[in-house]
């Protein structure tokens, strides 16, 4: 199975990555704007580098789009005419539907896809759209290449700007957390580097506890709320200050912004 990825960004080669770790190297070829950057890529891999777009997914089953929406015009005018006819498209332009990537590439068939940046661990929520054109051999081929960066699942089309405002920016907001939770230990006194790996590894364990256990998180946070303990004042200071509006409004202003992109 023969795999191409155009452009290998923070996203692209976070995928790629993972997949070469899985996958027979030889069986991958990447191709870059920057070619130094992509050349530096497959020689860290294993995987081959190409300077043409059109050259590299001539062979390919699976071709990965990791190129900026404003740019897959241009790309597809490129590579449409040499894309095989079995070959899938699997696109990861934030905002761009299937009906729109269809039109940039005649008879092709395509994926979206919504991935986020802890696949670079391993760790990624990934979630994926197709048409009735992707068959369920093929559904199972992606499944299990973008399993090696993580959760996979299917959605309906209607739910991927969702998935984008939730999984795709939902790091950044995480990273803020972790990053407050912080500085307030600083500011009780406990040094810089030991603070954050005190906020990130119970942010972590806290979500793993929700994923592994299937309990609700309210539950699980009326667990350790203690009567007249120190974190009721704690949640009591997070309501006073709207904590779950400011996500909620977060989250809402990610996925409207998103859907703005479709347009």
């Amino acid at each position: 199975m023969k795999i191409t990825c155009i452009g290998v960004g923070s996203m692209g080669s976070a995928i790629m990555r993972a997949i070469c770790k899985k996958y027979n190297p030889k069986d991958i070829t990447v191709t870059n704007r920057t070619p130094g950057k992509g050349i530096d890529f497959a020689a860290s891999t294993g995987c081959n580098f190409c300077d043409s777009n059109a050259e590299a997914v001539k062979e390919a089953k699976y071709i990965f789009v990791a190129v900026k929406p404003n740019a897959l015009e241009d790309l597809f005018k490129e590579i449409k005419t040499i894309i095989p006819k079995d070959a899938v498209i699997i696109s990861m332009a934030a905002g761009v539907r299937l009906e729109k990537l269809e039109r940039f590439g005649d008879d092709a068939r395509f994926v979206r896809i919504m991935p986020n940046v802890p696949a670079l661990i391993g760790k990624a929520m990934i979630g994926f759209t197709c048409n009735d054109d992707i068959d369920q051999n093929e559904i199972a081929e992606i499944k299990e290449l973008l399993g090696c960066c993580g959760v996979v699942e299917q959605v309906p089309e209607k739910l991927m700007d969702c998935v984008t405002a939730v999984s795709g920016s939902g790091p950044a907001f995480a990273f803020m957390f972790i990053e407050a939770m912080a500085d307030a230990a600083v500011r009780c006194g406990m040094p810089r580097s030991q603070a954050y790996t005190y906020a990130a590894q119970t942010l972590y364990g806290s979500a793993a506890m929700v994923l592994e256990t299937g309990k609700h998180p309210g539950v699980l946070k009326d667990s350790v709320t203690s009567p007249a303990g120190t974190t009721i004042e704690g949640l009591a200071a997070l309501e006073k200050d709207g904590f779950r509006n400011a996500v909620i409004d977060a989250v809402t202003a990610a996925y409207n912004k998103s859907l703005s992109m479709n347009k």
